[in-house]
């Protein structure tokens, strides 16, 4: 289940989207009312449907008419709701396992073109799918204001022990000239970490194999990024391809020598295991 959201305010990441794993997502908008984000949740996940929670919700708010709502709970079900008082051009879709909603906008074409985008781009992951979607929002008008932060989270379908794990996906960029661009961006590097963290894990269990797999897979998504072709190289050198490792270390050692230092610090770790004379190799 996943929150996306743009608009022209500040850190919109911060009011607007809630989520959490085996429960529910909630986007509170308009003129945001946050408390619909932690109650809803905790509605949901009391058993109340989407329906159910944001109706009992939307009874006690004072300030409804000018509330814009949307809930998903993990059974697919949603509700949404866009008060008479929601500056147009402002309204929602609702369907199973998806709501697209937004108000201040600059005409009545971007709701149909986020529910056309979503329902087209189901081969996407579901993160990625939602970031087509706002940018199908923004190529229509989008906010009549501009655009200034967006957000997006993905949770999961069960719940989880621990707290850490429960957003899959947490991204917000909260003051940027153009936040889809920087926050499509985001993603991209986060799908690259994920295959560090695989790669990380692989070389706890040192299984080289399977960290080089991991690696070189997040070296591909951020080439740039020294960090991962350091680790790649770390790889190599653990299974004994030295002559493959050199030339990206050294590459690395021209960009930021303190990398050098970083591999002689490492063999303690017990994450670099080679040969005095192969480590002497590498950092001289």
């Amino acid at each position: 289940m996943a929150v996306g959201v743009q608009s022209h305010w500040f850190s919109v990441g911060s009011l607007v989207s809630w989520g959490k794993s085996g429960v529910g997502v909630v986007a509170t908008q308009s003129f945001v009312n946050p408390a619909y984000g932690p109650k809803g949740l905790e509605l949901m996940e009391k058993g109340k449907s989407a329906t159910a929670a944001l109706k009992q919700l939307i009874a006690e708010d004072e300030g409804r008419a000018y509330r814009q709502v949307a809930f998903l709970d993990t059974r697919g079900n949603t509700s949404a709701y866009t008060g008479e008082n929601c500056v147009e051009s402002a309204m929602h879709h609702s369907a199973e396992n998806f709501s697209v909603q937004a108000n201040m906008m600059l005409n009545d074409d971007v709701i149909p073109a986020m529910k056309k985008a979503y329902k087209e781009n189901v081969e996407l992951p579901l993160a990625e799918r939602v970031v087509k979607t706002l940018q199908a929002a923004e190529a229509a008008g989008g906010d009549i204001r501009g655009r200034q932060s967006a957000a997006l989270i993905v949770v999961g379908p069960e719940k989880v022990q621990n707290s850490w794990e429960d957003k899959k996906i947490d991204l917000r960029v909260d003051d940027h000239a153009e936040p889809l661009k920087e926050l499509e961006r985001l993603l991209k590097v986060a799908r690259a970490y994920e295959f560090m963290n695989k790669g990380d894990l692989a070389m706890e269990e040192e299984n080289v194999d399977e960290a080089l797999k991991q690696y070189s897979k997040a070296e591909e998504l951020f080439p740039e990024n020294l960090e991962m072709r350091y680790w790649k190289a770390i790889a190599l050198a653990n299974n004994s391809r030295i002559e493959e490792a050199l030339p990206i270390f050294r590459k690395i050692f021209k960009e930021n020598d303190n990398w050098r230092e970083m591999t002689t610090r490492l063999p303690a770790s017990g994450l670099l295991n080679i040969s005095e004379e192969d480590l002497n190799r590498i950092v001289n």
